[in-house]
C-alpha cells in the first residue's frame, strides 16, 4: 500500500483536472491491396472528442464495440499518437515530451488489459510479474526489498503473497485480473486506464473485482478511465459517463442524472436495453430498438452520426430531417425550454432535438 495521494470522487470545484483531453482526433489509413499498398483514405477512429477526469474521479466510456473507446484510451496514454487534439497529465501536454519525459509520466497513468489470460506472460512467475515494473523504473531495489513490496502488492490485491512463485495459469481469471492490477498499481500512479477489466469475466467474478476497484480508489485516491460496454458495471462505479458512437462523444454527464435522464436517443437505447430484475417493469417499460448496423468509420454519416439508426428521426419534419443530414450536432447543454446554452454545463448531449426521457 502506498499514502493516499488524492481524495475520492471528483475534484473540488476550480482545481485543474488531473486528465485533460481537447479535441482528440485518432485517424488509421485505408491502404489498397497489391504491392505498392498505397494510401487510398482513412479511418477516423476518433473524431474530435474531449473531456476531462479530476483527481480521484473515475469517468465510464461506454458505447458499442467499434465505437473508438479503446482507440481513446491508447491515445490518452500515448501508445498510439493522436493525429491531433491535446491530452494533458498532470499538467504535461503529452504531445510535447521526448521519450524520456513520456516515461517517467507513465509511472502516474497506467492501463489495465481487457484479458488477463492473454496480458500475463506464462513464462514467468507472478513475482516477477509484478516485479517487472519495479525493476524497469529502478524501484525495486534489493532482493529482500523488492520482494516486500511485491508481496505487499499482492495483498492489496486480495491475493496470497505466498503465491507469488506459481505461474499464471494456476491462477482463476478473476486472480489473474488482479495480478493485472497489482502490476499496474507497483509504480504508484494517480491514474488506471482499465479497458473492458471485467468483460472477460464471468458474472460471478465481475463483482469481486469491481468492489477492489472501489476499495483501492478509497484507500489510494486514484482517479479510473473505466473503459466498458456493461452500462451496468459503469453505473456502479462511475461518478460521470461519457457515450461514444462512431468516433464521437454523444453525451456526457453525472452518472445518476445521465442514466435517470438521458438526453441523446443512443444513450436512451442503450439504457432501455439494460435487464431489470423485477418481472413486472421490465414487461411494463419501453424497449427501443435501433434498426440497421453502425456505418463504416470510413465513411460516416454527413450530419448527425446517428440518424441513420435513429428512432427519433422518422418523427421529425422534413426540414428538421434537413439538419440532421446537414448539420453535424454539436455537445451541449440544454437550459430552460431544452433549448441549447453556452454556459458550462455537467451535462451535455451532441442532437439538435435532444431531450430527457425517463427510462425505467
Amino acid at each position: 500500500m502506498y499514502p493516499n495521494s488524492a481524495p475520492n470522487g471528483p475534484a473540488a470545484a476550480g482545481a485543474a483536472p488531473l486528465l485533460s483531453v481537447r479535441n482528440l482526433v485518432k485517424e488509421f489509413p485505408i491502404r489498397s491491396s497489391g504491392l505498392i499498398r498505397k494510401q487510398v483514405g482513412v479511418v477516423q477512429a476518433v473524431s474530435d472528442i474531449s473531456f476531462d477526469i479530476s483527481a480521484g474521479e473515475t469517468l465510464g466510456l461506454v458505447g458499442e464495440s467499434g465505437c473508438g473507446k479503446s482507440t481513446t484510451s491508447r491515445a490518452v496514454l500515448h501508445l498510439q499518437p493522436a493525429t491531433s487534439g491535446r491530452v494533458v497529465f498532470d499538467g504535461v501536454d503529452l504531445a510535447t515530451v521526448g521519450k524520456g519525459g513520456l516515461r517517467r509520466l507513465r509511472r502516474d497513468m497506467q492501463l489495465v488489459f481487457q484479458d488477463p489470460f492473454a496480458s500475463l506472460d506464462p513464462r514467468i512467475t507472478v513475482n516477477e510479474i509484478i516485479a517487472e515494473p519495479l525493476r524497469i523504473h529502478g524501484l525495486y531495489g534489493d532482493k529482500s526489498g523488492g520482494q516486500k513490496k511485491v508481496s505487499d502488492l499482492m495483498a492489496t490485491v486480495g491475493l496470497k503473497p505466498e503465491h507469488g512463485n506459481r505461474y499464471p495459469h494456476e491462477f482463476s481469471g478473476g486472480q489473474r485480473q488482479r495480478i493485472g492490477i497489482a502490476r499496474a498499481l507497483a509504480l504508484r500512479p494517480k491514474l488506471l486506464v482499465l479497458d473492458e477489466p471485467v468483460s472477460a469475466l464471468d458474472v460471478s467474478i465481475q463483482a469481486g473485482v469491481i468492489n477492489l476497484l472501489e476499495e483501492l480508489q478509497d484507500e489510494l485516491g486514484l482517479a479510473y478511465l473505466f473503459v466498458a460496454h456493461d452500462l451496468s458495471v459503469v453505473r456502479h462505479i462511475a461518478d460521470r459517463v461519457a457515450v461514444m458512437y462512431l468516433g464521437k462523444i454523444v453525451e456526457i454527464g453525472p452518472r445518476d442524472e445521465l442514466f435517470d435522464r438521458p438526453e441523446h436517443p443512443y444513450t436512451q437505447a442503450l439504457i432501455s436495453a439494460i435487464p431489470i430484475p423485477d418481472p413486472r417493469r421490465e414487461r411494463s417499460r419501453e424497449r427501443i430498438l435501433l434498426q440497421g448496423d453502425v456505418p463504416s468509420p470510413a465513411n460516416p454519416p454527413s450530419g448527425c452520426r446517428f440518424r441513420t439508426r435513429c428512432p427519433k428521426f422518422l418523427t421529425l419534419t422534413a426540414a428538421e430531417q434537413q439538419k440532421c443530414i446537414h448539420e453535424e450536432p454539436a455537445l451541449v447543454g440544454r437550459g430552460p425550454g431544452g433549448m441549447p446554452t453556452t454556459q458550462d454545463a455537467v451535462h451535455k448531449a451532441a442532437c439538435h432535438y435532444a431531450e430527457t426521457l425517463q427510462v425505467l
